[in-house]
């Protein structure tokens, strides 16, 4: 199923590179540069997600955003050069589902995307406790135990292992991960998710030559042992 998107933005040069990368991923985007014709674009396109800059010519994102949540549960990101918490709290109580501030990267906006249309979709609901072996995640209270002790872990390190247990058997990317934790998905920030994973290793108890929870995809990425190696 291909996605469509609606990209509400008066910068030329950042609605073409957005609209690449997005069709690239192998979404459908269409364009539209004034707040006027945000909700025509989005009666006649019904896209499955919304992005939305901030400052725009005849009506503004926030006005635009109370107006689409009157007609449309449609997730909203919201695109914006300012960086004020207001103006983000703003975003968010007027029912926008994310936030970007510019200026971000090209893969940030599709990682951002994508995430937020899986958890429209409800495809991210993790069971609230995960149990492989002696290891122990509370999701919902963000606890972690390893054979009923209590694992020390920085909040990237509990974000990594939430999402390589929590889908034990599947291979993430360097960046599916690096989404995972929330973090700007730039690609040069991708291999810092290896220190991280060695870090993570080293407080499950993990051998770094022959890890037994996190294992290593040459090439791709990471997997977590469905039942944990011998």
């Amino acid at each position: 199923m291909t996605d469509k998107i609606l990209l509400i933005e008066d910068e030329a040069k950042i609605a073409r590179t957005v609209r690449l990368y997005l069709e690239q991923d192998g979404c459908q985007v269409a364009v539209i540069d004034d707040g006027a014709l945000a909700l025509p674009a989005l009666r006649y396109e019904r896209p499955d997600l919304v992005l939305l800059d901030l400052m725009l010519p005849h009506l503004d994102g926030r006005e635009i955003c109370r107006l689409i949540r009157r007609e449309s549960t449609v997730p909203i990101i919201m695109l914006t050069s300012r960086s004020d918490e207001t103006d983000k709290l703003i975003g968010l109580e007027l029912g926008a589902d994310d936030y970007i501030t510019k200026p971000f990267s090209p893969r940030e906006v599709v990682a951002r995307v994508r995430a937020v249309l899986r958890r429209s979709r409800g495809q991210v609901q993790p069971p609230p406790i995960v149990r492989i072996g002696g290891l122990e995640i509370d999701l919902a209270g963000h606890v972690v135990l390893m054979n009923q002790s209590p694992l020390d872990l920085t909040p990237i390190e509990y974000d990594l292992l939430a999402a390589l247990a929590g889908h034990p058997g599947q291979v993430f990317t360097r960046l599916q991960l690096l989404e995972a934790t929330q973090s700007a998905a730039y690609e040069g920030y991708e291999r810092s998710i290896d220190q991280h994973i060695k870090k993570l290793r080293a407080k499950l108890g993990d051998d770094a030559r022959n890890p037994r929870h996190i294992l290593t995809v040459f090439g791709v990425g990471y997997r977590f042992a469905p039942e944990g190696r011998p």
